[in-house]
């Protein structure tokens, strides 16, 4: 297939780039930097004055939108969070124009969500038919974000809405921050320890998306995370025993509060998301544990670093 990445050059983007390569297919990225393509990629100019990607498009299979200023970077006060929030909306916007404006539709667009749409709890279960939402402002950026999303269904194109959970990677994403006081020798439970954690390794991401776009039965909100979240104890807890490093040094919320301030969120509140849709559909998960996800990305790569 032709496939078309909106977002490509990030943490998701890179690794599902490296699986889609492996698996035979053509990438083209969008991207505002001057690149040079490769025998396997193209790059192709947008949100820039004078861009016109449509015309250098040309037959495009799949989209997957990515793009956004990250949520993980910087304090969320209020200059960040309206730089996350609109970043997300103009760029799909612009992505639905291109669509749109191609000479042949695209079958599907798969566009980036997160499990910060539903309310954190810590009791309820939440699965894709699950309607609770949550009204703070990640809630608000990816419901937007969704709805903006499934428009190009007006013109006949499939659409299906990841919504990531805490997506586990030893290049980016929120896991080397999470690891490195264990390093140092201070790790310990975040808060009350009781919130929930639905994690997933960042192949396992790739290789969903890859999945919703070879399954067309596949639409609208599709949960990622692993089937067995855990709660953030536990999380601190496998991290500890992975590295061999103690689990004793408890950080109090107020203190995640006053270091991260709105952002402390990601991490003193979470939901119990299971991935009920790729369940069903069969999809099979290279790292359903946690204790073998964290040790592919803390100790198996790092020998492979090591070795080579």
């Amino acid at each position: 297939m032709r496939i078309v990445i909106a977002g490509g050059s990030g943490f998701i983007g890179q690794k599902l780039t490296e699986l889609l390569l492996a698996k035979g297919h053509s990438i083209v990225i969008l991207t505002r930097k001057d690149r040079s393509a490769t025998d396997s990629i193209s790059y192709v100019k947008w949100l820039e004055q004078g861009a016109n990607p449509e015309k250098e498009l040309g037959d495009v299979d799949a989209v997957i939108n990515l793009a956004g200023v990250s949520i993980n970077n910087g304090r969320w006060n209020a200059n960040h969070q309206k730089e996350i929030y609109e970043s997300r909306m103009s760029a799909t916007a612009e992505l639905l124009r291109i669509m749109t404006a191609l000479p042949k539709q695209p079958t599907v667009l798969i566009n980036a969500s997160a499990i910060g749409i539903y309310p954190a709890s810590f009791d309820a279960r939440y699965t894709e038919e699950s309607t609770a939402r949550a009204t703070d402002f990640l809630a608000k950026t990816v419901s937007d974000w969704e709805e903006n999303a499934r428009k190009v269904e007006e013109h006949s194109v499939r659409v299906v809405t990841m919504r990531f959970g805490v997506v586990l990677g030893n290049t980016g994403g929120a896991l080397p921050l999470m690891v490195l006081p264990y390093k140092l020798f201070v790790g310990g439970t975040v808060g009350s320890g009781k919130q929930w954690v639905s994690w997933v390794h960042v192949k396992d991401v790739a290789r969903s998306i890859l999945f919703a776009i070879e399954h067309s039965n596949i639409s609208g909100a599709v949960n990622v995370t692993s089937p067995v979240p855990v709660r953030m104890r536990q999380f601190g807890q496998t991290i500890g025993t992975v590295l061999h490093r103690p689990h004793w040094f408890p950080v109090p919320s107020m203190i995640m509060r006053i270091v991260l301030g709105k952002k402390s969120t990601l991490v003193l509140e979470g939901q119990q998301v299971i991935p009920t849709v790729l369940m069903q559909e069969g999809f099979e998960f290279m790292f359903p544990s946690l204790h073998d996800a964290l040790e592919d990305l803390l100790v198996i790569n790092k020998m492979k670093d090591f070795i080579f």
